[in-house]
């Protein structure tokens, strides 16, 4: 992978946008301009094999502008003459036809940028045999199980100017690996995101997948119930990415759709979350710098996030958390992270499916509970108190008195979230955190370590 283009074309480019704008419109438009490049390289596998190998790269052109009362936006992957004055025309022209916007909240003022992102040059310039090497060293590791998933690299660039004189531009990488093993009863899974291709190791998430599934083989059915669980960093990551979308939206928490209210001791102490976007851009799609801002801090809520239109009817000011074409959808943390418990030794093994050493830890706390891998398919059932039902994937165990006594079938689950992790609900933090890609896009990294909780709904057992 490399950047056709460099950095500086980009912010000329989005320049040139701005004066297009300009001279159709006139001065008094305000005007919003980001040129965003992006290179996506995929290789996936499955039966054990490499079956596809593909490589993407755009730049899109995105433009937002308020005239008149009226707000319009537009876009192109065409970065010609003739097609950025038809970008900035047919942009124009929708602003004429557009409803009033009463709600517009101006533009972000110029401000100065925490950095300029991180950028692993080996990572931005990795080839199809750098991503196969991973792949290979995943099947090996996995010896005579069945394997597929996915490696995956991307070089993102993006320059952004307004006319109220904000101009920003930054970059980053990051790789991914997940994986699955797979016996003819389980699967096991492992995956892991990190800014540089070099830090994914194949052979370690491999031979984590292969002893899991291997362990969760010819599982046996447990009756639905309230259990207590451990949940690996896995499963943690849709309690973080369910957390930021449905929770800490300044726009849900405005309309009463979110259980959050700040400076409330809504989870238990032991919960701290932080939205960190180190690494990443350092400014969200509105151009306002981004800052780490604590969630929640132990236990207490703190902050919601916002962008400029959201802080607005809050009466606050953006937490730089806008996304690009988000819609009616609102701001979204994109880089959550709950902090793991102080200490903590090295990654290891326990007696049963393999996880770092303060996974056994929480493990041994547990009376009668389940050891779950991962979430599958979670939909939302009450935003208001964040219900959620799902599955669990990837293996979970039957615990009692601190040792693992068998594998079980999959359960599915309806619970709220915050009701997990309120006051007295954890009986435990993991002591290592680990990054992981999130679904929401590209941008989204999901860092959790392992949980014990005290109480788990499961609300169905394989046979119904």
């Amino acid at each position: 992978m490399t950047a056709a283009t460099p950095a500086g074309v980009r912010l000329e480019l989005a320049g040139r946008v701005l004066d297009l704008v300009r001279s159709a419109a006139g001065t008094g438009t305000q005007v919003e301009v980001t040129v965003g490049y992006r290179e996506l390289a995929l290789t996936r596998f499955a039966n054990s094999a490499i079956h596809q190998n593909v490589a993407d790269d755009t730049t899109t052109v995105r433009l937002r502008l308020h005239r008149d009362g009226r707000t319009a936006t537009g876009s192109s992957t065409l970065t010609g003459p003739a097609a950025l004055a038809d970008l900035v025309d047919r942009t124009v022209a929708a602003a004429r036809v557009s409803p009033l916007d009463p709600g517009w909240p101006g533009l972000a003022p110029p401000a100065r940028l925490p950095g300029t992102g991180t950028v692993d040059p080996a990572t931005a310039a990795a080839s199809p045999a750098d991503r196969a090497a991973r792949v290979r060293a995943f099947v090996d590791a996995a010896g005579d199980l069945r394997c597929a998933g996915y490696v995956r690299t991307v070089y993102c660039d993006t320059a952004f100017v307004n006319s109220a004189g904000q101009d920003a531009s930054g970059s980053y990488t990051s790789a991914a690996l997940d994986g699955v093993a797979r016996t003819g009863t389980s699967d096991g899974v492992a995956r892991l995101l990190a800014r540089r291709l070099s830090d994914v190791d194949g052979a370690v998430l491999g031979a984590r997948a292969a002893a899991k599934a291997r362990a969760c083989a010819e599982p046996v059915e447990v009756p639905p119930g309230v259990y207590e669980v451990v949940l690996e960093p896995t499963a943690v990551a849709d309690l973080l990415s369910c957390l930021a979308v449905y929770g800490f939206n300044g726009r849900t928490v405005a309309e009463r759709r979110s259980f959050f209210r700040a400076g409330e001791a809504q989870f238990d102490p032991a919960v701290s979350i932080v939205d960190d976007p180190v690494g990443g851009l350092p400014f969200d799609a509105e151009g306002t710098p981004k800052h780490p801002l604590d969630l929640v801090e132990a236990g207490v809520s703190r902050h919601a996030v916002y962008d400029r239109r959201t802080a607005m009817q809050a009466g606050t000011a953006s937490t730089g958390h806008a996304l690009a074409d988000a819609g009616g959808f609102g701001p979204v943390a994109e880089q959550p992270s709950l902090r793991p418990a102080p200490g903590g030794g090295p990654v290891g093994e326990v007696d049963g499916p393999p996880a770092d050493s303060s996974v056994a830890d929480l493990l041994a706390g547990v009376h009668r509970g389940i050891l779950v891998t991962d979430h599958f398919y979670t939909r939302c059932l009450d935003p208001r108190r964040l219900v959620m039902t799902g599955l669990t994937r990837n293996g979970a165990w039957l615990v009692r008195d601190g040792q693992i006594v068998s594998a079980v079938r999959n359960l599915r689950f309806t619970q709220s979230y915050p009701q997990a992790l309120a006051p007295g609900e954890v009986r435990g933090v993991g002591a290592h955190a680990v990054a992981l890609p999130g679904s929401m896009d590209m941008a989204q990294v999901l860092t959790a370590p392992a949980l014990h909780l005290a109480r788990w709904n499961f609300t169905g057992g394989a046979s119904g």
